[in-house]
């Protein structure tokens, strides 16, 4: 565990409330005196954000001055956050001269009580003070700032009132110099009980013209996260982190004081963070004390009902012990009649107070009142929380069963998965006679159940430990038909997470453990996951024939899921595969029987199958209304998470990134993040990367990486190998290209000279960045190195052509991956012979599928062919081609690449006849005027509230528009054609 680093925490999550503070601060230093209430719950950061703030005003010139009200129970000292202050302006001589004009103020310092003798005298004192303040002000920006005025004295709320309603803020003199003064004071919301004195100061405060208010809210998660990893002295596991930030619920404090306990061998809740949050316990009554100890035992919120029963106080007892409770709040009432703790810390901290004699006799009572209340499946989890607590296992067990059930009702997989791992838990426990007698329930058919939601929840390396758990139980004599569906459940899991080869051995141990004759269920499951492993390994020859045999098998029983599953395996290996008009013809008619069957993971398989068999073929139009149908029924089935679901978001975005909807595809990446498995479904989003690439964004390669990080997972180390090896390339680095290919095929491969398709794209990639090596080399006439080079790009080229002509069925690569090929041909071309512009012409073509941006990509390549033979019309065509689609989808480098290569070639002369006043956008305007000024790309960004790269597209596109070879150009231009008018104020 690392070491918690105890500097001053850092501000984060408050740039909003930071930007308004500072805001009242820039209105002081201009003469408009302000007053803010800064409002939140003890430890929200209301100290830290104003301690923000001051220092920023010290810096920026402003006086700054504090007072702090200190908790002295009922021996207040008058006036003690004012005395504070004056004792800091009597330390420093610069305020000599100021104290002397103010002398009633003095008495502050000496007897603040003797200044309290009479009206007239109090009023002095009140007007002397605002007259100080007045006078710094005048002298030089002034912040005051009280904290917790929660605590303060009565004669420090008079003055207060006096100084924000009568006094400073609307003190006319001299000018504006004596109201250049801001009061910043904070309080504790959560400490504001129905009669606290402040109340009726601060109702009076808020509605001056010159008082706001501004409420500190909890943090969000993310920010909390972000607080936490920050004050760590060192990386955290992400499960402290999130551990501290559910627990904290947008306490900086707390979570402060979490992670310090997080760091030690302490378990629960620090002592003191404990005794933090019982002290405002033990200031209610006892009977107030024995309700809150009550309703913690229930869990973070109890019904009335409910509450009263277990507590076992009269009606109007209970209604008064309540009321002090929320009085304080320490409990929140809900429109439902409910209480909940206002803070679950809070709870946790009573709870633990509790003796174990009166927490399990809680428990139980609870337990019993949960049975009685007629609401059996809704109050399952909450009666085996209770049985458990009070020490009734066998009850605990039975329910905690219920539960399940009623979460798998609900299609609430990581629910159903949680009551069944603590079934488990508790099963060795229970004797047997005292376990549940449910259709011959045993530890390894519970263990399966398991395992089977844990897959429909995400967690597939969880289900594979479950599978292995429940083979490990299976005794050598058990029921052969029972160890059959346990190997074969093992290998679809196997299978999941890509653990092909064991996941083939254990299909193949189930299949011979049962025969076919006589026909069963269970063969027939079995014989179709070894079909889905079988083609997965290449034994399509095996999956063939096992397949047609269990098809046969399958109509005959009548097991109609297992039919539709087996109809998919065929349709995939079968003839000319899914992209045929008869593999979409059988996965059409395997989602029918499915959804007939009420089968919802096999029907997610075949629309999932549908949509990639659209996309192979090049239909990519006819994807999104698929995916959309598979994700809305993976929704209703409660399998969003599940294996088919993610593939189908993966698909689902790529389709937009290939299509260039670009921005749609990172907001609906980002929607959907918050809902992924959190372990192993980052892949799902990871299309979002692709854009990030093209779009030149600096925190691409470490997102990037991040895939490679956790447990194995096949998608996410693809992706991360296309990113790297694509950044690579573009960086003109073949060397670390070709490495991150290598690695990236050696990972995905399956041990045979079978390689990913992925292989053809990579090749591709390392390709181009060879072929810019060898046009460096031919300019500095290496030849030996480019020879060298040219070896490798021929090798590389080489396994492009294998992988596309690799499957053994004749298969031919989609419209992808001949574009692809296409592509590593041309690029091939260009290394050993120079530039062709016939093979970048058919590569350009190749994408004729819809994926716009490598089109562009290949049309500046196909420019630079054309360029070297002298047909700069046709280069000057290709280039803007290339350059519309990179302004449209926001791809500023590869814009930029194609600038530098129509400014070199000179592409850019206006032909005749040609109109140059293509309209700017008003955007384009505003960016052109800047441009007049002499601003660089970050300086237009800064004033226009946008990115360097969006105003460097912004750029790029005034120059494409008036046809100017340099920004000097576009402005002279601008000017000439009466775009822009001369800015009177220059350039400055």
């Amino acid at each position: 565990m690392s070491q918690i680093a105890f500097t001053t925490p850092p501000l984060i999550g408050r740039d909003e409330e930071l930007a308004r503070l500072t805001g009242v601060l820039e209105h002081a230093r201009d003469g408009e005196a302000r007053a803010v209430l800064v409002a939140g719950d003890a430890g929200v950061g209301k100290t830290r954000l104003l301690d923000e703030v001051a220092g920023r005003a010290a810096r920026a010139g402003t006086t700054v001055l504090t007072g702090h009200c200190v908790d002295l129970g009922d021996v207040g000292l008058p006036y003690l956050p004012f005395t504070e202050v004056l004792g800091t302006l009597a330390a420093d001589e610069r305020f000599e001269a100021a104290l002397r004009a103010h002398p009633v103020v003095n008495r502050l310092l000496g007897a603040g009580t003797d200044a309290e003798r009479d009206a007239d005298g109090r009023l002095r004192l009140f007007e002397d003070v605002a007259g100080l303040l007045a006078d710094l002000a005048a002298t030089a920006p002034l912040l005051l700032v009280l904290e917790d005025l929660h605590w303060a004295d009565q004669s420090s709320r008079d003055l207060l009132r006096f100084l924000l309603s009568r006094g400073v803020l609307h003190r006319t003199g001299g000018g504006v110099k004596d109201r250049r003064l801001t009061v910043l004071v904070s309080y504790r919301a959560d400490d504001l009980h129905r009669r606290h004195p402040l109340r009726p100061l601060l109702a009076e405060l808020v509605r001056l013209p010159a008082v706001e208010r501004l409420e500190l809210r909890p943090l969000p998660d993310p920010e909390l996260a972000r607080l936490v990893r920050a004050l760590g002295d060192g990386p955290l596991p992400e499960s402290v982190v999130r551990g501290i930030v559910d627990r904290a619920e947008g306490n900086a404090f707390y979570a402060e004081e979490l992670l310090a306990a997080a760091g030690t061998t302490t378990t629960g809740m620090p002592s003191g963070l404990a005794d933090l949050l019982l002290i405002r316990v033990e200031q209610l009554s006892e009977t107030a004390q024995l309700v809150l100890r009550t309703a913690a035992v229930a869990g973070r919120r109890v019904e009335h009902a409910l509450l009263l029963d277990a507590a076992g106080l009269p009606d109007d007892e209970l209604e008064t012990a309540l009321r002090e409770a929320v009085g304080r709040q320490l409990l929140v009432p809900g429109d439902d009649g409910a209480y909940a703790f206002r803070h679950a810390l809070t709870r946790e901290a009573v709870y633990a107070d509790l003796l174990p004699g009166e927490r399990s006799r809680l428990h139980g009572a609870y337990a019993r009142l949960l049975a009685a209340c007629g609401r059996a499946p809704e109050t399952a989890a909450e009666r085996a929380h209770h049985h458990r607590e009070s020490h009734n296992l066998p009850e605990a067990l039975a329910a905690r069963l219920e539960a399940a059930d009623h979460a798998r009702r609900l299609g609430a997989p990581a629910e159903e998965l949680q009551h069944l791992e603590t079934a488990l838990d508790l099963w060795s426990s229970v004797p047997s006679p005292a376990r549940p007698a449910v259709g011959g329930l045993d530890r390894v058919t519970l263990t399966l159940r398991a395992s089977a939601a844990a897959a429909h929840a995400g967690d597939a390396h969880r289900a594979v430990t479950l599978t292995r758990a429940a083979l490990a139980d299976v005794d050598q004599d058990a029921d052969s038909e029972l160890a059959a569906r346990v190997r074969y459940t093992l290998a679809g899991n196997l299978l999941t997470v890509d653990s092909l080869t064991a996941a083939y051995r254990y299909s193949s141990e189930a299949l011979a453990m049962i025969p076919a004759d006589p026909p069963s269920q269970t063969w027939v499951w079995a014989a179709a996951t070894h079909v889905a492993v079988a083609r997965q390994v290449g034994e399509d020859e095996t999956a063939l024939r096992v397949a047609r045999q269990a098809l046969r098998v399958a109509e005959e029983l009548g097991v109609t899921a297992a039919r539709a599953d087996l109809l998919i395996s065929l349709a995939n290996v079968e003839g000319g595969g899914r992209k045929t008009a008869e593999g979409r013809e059988r996965l059409g008619q395997a989602r029918e029987l499915a959804r007939a069957a009420g089968n919802a993971p096999v029907e997610l398989r075949a629309l999932f199958s549908l949509a990639v068999a659209a996309f192979e073929s090049g239909n990519l139009q006819e994807c999104p209304a698929l995916l959309t149908d598979g994700l809305d029924r993976a929704r209703c089935s409660g399998l969003l998470s599940s294996p088919y679901p993610l593939e189908m978001r993966y698909l689902q975005l790529l389709v937009m990134y290939t299509l260039g909807h670009w921005d749609d595809c990172v907001r609906t990446a980002a929607k959907a993040a918050a809902a992924l498995p959190p372990v192993g479904g980052s892949f799902a989003t990871s299309p979002a990367l692709y854009v990030a690439l093209a779009r030149g964004e600096q925190s691409v390669l470490a997102r990037a990486r991040a895939l490679l990080t956790g447990p194995f997972d096949w998608m996410g180390r693809l992706v991360a190998g296309v990113v790297l090896t694509d950044a690579a390339a573009q960086e003109s680095d073949p060397e670390g290209a070709i490495q991150r290919m290598r690695t990236v095929i050696a990972e995905l491969g399956d041990g045979t000279t079978r390689r990913p398709g992925i292989a053809i794209r990579l090749a591709a990639l390392c390709l181009g960045a060879v072929a810019d090596r060898a046009v460096e080399l031919r300019r500095t006439d290496a030849g030996a190195d480019l020879a060298r080079w040219a070896g490798t790009a021929t090798e590389l080229v080489e396994l492009a052509r294998a992988t596309a002509g690799q499957d053994g069925a004749g298969h031919a690569p989609g419209p992808e991956g001949q574009a692809w090929l296409a592509r590593a041909e041309a690029e091939w071309t260009d290394v050993v012979s120079g530039a062709d512009p016939a093979a970048w012409e058919k590569a350009v073509a190749a994408y004729w599928y819809g994926d716009g941006y490598e089109q562009a990509r290949c049309r500046l390549r196909y420019a630079q062919a054309l360029i070297a033979v002298e047909r700069r019309a046709e280069a000057a065509e290709q280039a803007l081609l290339a350059r519309e689609t990179a302004a449209g989808l926001g791809a500023a480098p590869l814009l930029d690449r194609v600038d530098v290569l129509i400014r070199r070639g000179r592409l850019t002369a206006v032909p005749s006849g040609t109109d140059r006043s293509a309209p700017l956008t008003a955007r384009e305007r505003d960016v052109l005027r800047l441009l007049a000024r002499g601003r660089t790309n970050r300086q237009i960004g800064e004033e226009l509230f946008i990115s360097g790269k969006t105003a460097s597209v912004h750029v790029s596109n005034i120059l494409a528009k008036l046809h100017a070879t340099s920004r000097t150009e576009a402005v002279a231009i601008a000017y000439r054609e009466g775009l822009i008018a001369p800015d009177p104020m220059g350039s400055g």
